[in-house]
């Protein structure tokens, strides 16, 4: 049997461990860690959620990269059309990793009211549209059906949208599209609202409307084959299997087209944006750095006072031959044990926490700010584990360096300490 295992848990199961001077320093410990990982799971796991869930809502209106045609247009509008006969449409085999592809086009509008006005992009989709992510924010109605042999008037419109211009579910909007001829009379589309959106990014909600792609192919005169079917479209937008080769992918896709595309990921398209949320991985990284300091500190102060109110035994075990590595081992294996209980209930807590925020949503948040309408939570067992091994492991290492004062200890000086 291990005999310094032995001697720490006899020492913890002591009743005088549990009443001793160094008992409230212990239980305080045990607090500092317990928050700490509290602090840490909340931090990574909100942190982690937050950049996920803005990548998804700005994939979910863009794809993850965008292929159009290069000219010096810079909105989010379909200048200039493209030819739907590509080699990577409808599927790219060029290049690994691509989800899915699907055409789409823009044009912008304008909603009138009798008291208000409101100017808006249409998003023009086809039977190719992926709405996974649109079924997700869908709060009323149905998504349009664009699948039909003929283009139909159904439309999707956001809550944010329809509560500015008082619409409702079933209500009839007509949205005017002026012509590059600004002296003549703009194209009128008339639509009926069939679904209503919210993705809590407002950047998006207030100008995006969705309809069948063949309305503004229509308005556009695009190009048709022989059997009356459009042969242009104003982007096309891929979705990656993975995120994390956005970069990458995006650089063999713009290898695997032609000239006179341009190809942009949705990472340059929204710099700002995507560098925001890189801010925090430096906050995540520095509250861990700061708990785990506070951590070590509380860690090592107990463990000086325990090695202070045992010294009695120190000069005892030296008296009897045990090494100072062996003494030590046993402070160390108490104070292993002491930073177990404190992850134990950190764990217990933070995950206790983050649980009833991703399934009950009782923390909100401002979408005009942070895009997202409650706290996002990613829970994941990989950082989890990874978090508690972390921890721990710094915390045994660095008490490493309190537990020499054991080696300073004289053994008649401390039997005959008092």
């Amino acid at each position: 049997m291990n005999v310094e295992l032995f001697i720490a848990k006899r020492i913890i199961a002591a009743k005088q461990y549990k009443s001793s001077i160094s008992s409230p320093i212990i239980k305080i410990a045990v607090l500092a860690i317990a928050i700490g990982m509290v602090m840490m799971l909340i931090s990574v796991a909100t942190s982690i959620g937050l950049q996920h869930k803005i990548r998804e809502k700005v994939a979910a209106f863009n794809g993850h990269v965008i292929i159009s045609k290069y000219d010096n247009n810079t909105s989010d509008l379909s200048a200039q059309p493209i030819s739907i006969k590509q080699d990577f449409y409808p599927e790219f085999k060029t290049v690994s990793g691509i989800k899915h592809v699907q055409a789409v086009a823009n044009k912008g509008g304008v909603i009138r009211t009798k008291t208000d006005f409101e100017g808006v992009n249409l998003k023009g989709v086809g039977a190719d549209y992926n709405w996974e992510y649109f079924q997700e924010f869908l709060v009323v109605g149905k998504l349009p059906n664009v699948s039909q042999k003929k283009e139909n008037k159904e439309l999707l419109m956001s809550t944010y949208l329809a509560e500015r211009l008082r619409f409702k579910l079933g209500d009839k909007v007509t949205v005017h599209f002026p012509k590059q001829d600004l002296n003549k009379m703009p194209n009128r589309r008339n639509f009926k609202i069939v679904g209503l959106y919210n993705s809590g990014f407002q950047d998006f909600d207030k100008t995006i409307i969705v309809a069948d792609i063949r309305h503004i192919q229509r308005m556009n005169k695009w190009q048709k084959d022989k059997n009356g079917n459009y042969i242009q479209v104003g982007d096309f937008e891929v979705f990656l299997n993975n995120f994390d080769d956005l970069e990458q992918k995006g650089q063999e896709i713009y290898e695997q087209t032609n000239s006179f595309l341009n190809v942009q990921t949705i990472a340059e398209k929204y710099y700002t944006i995507f560098e925001w949320i890189k801010i925090f991985d430096f906050n995540t990284y520095a509250i861990i750095a700061i708990m785990i300091f506070i951590s070590v500190i509380n860690m090592s102060v107990m463990l000086l006072v325990l090695i202070l109110e045992k010294t009695k035994l120190i000069g005892i075990l030296k008296a009897l031959g045990s090494s100072n590595w062996s003494i030590r081992k046993i402070f160390l294996f108490n104070a292993s044990y002491i930073v177990l209980i404190g992850l134990f209930w950190g764990n217990l807590i933070g995950l206790g926490l983050l649980f009833t925020q991703k399934y009950f949503k009782l923390f909100p948040l401002n979408p005009a700010t942070y895009y997202v309408t409650e706290v996002p939570v990613y829970l994941n067992l990989g950082y989890i584990v990874a978090l508690n091994v972390g921890t721990f492991v710094i915390c045994f290492l660095l008490l490493l360096i309190p537990s020499a004062i054991i080696t300073k200890i004289s053994p008649v000086k401390a039997i005959r300490f008092e």
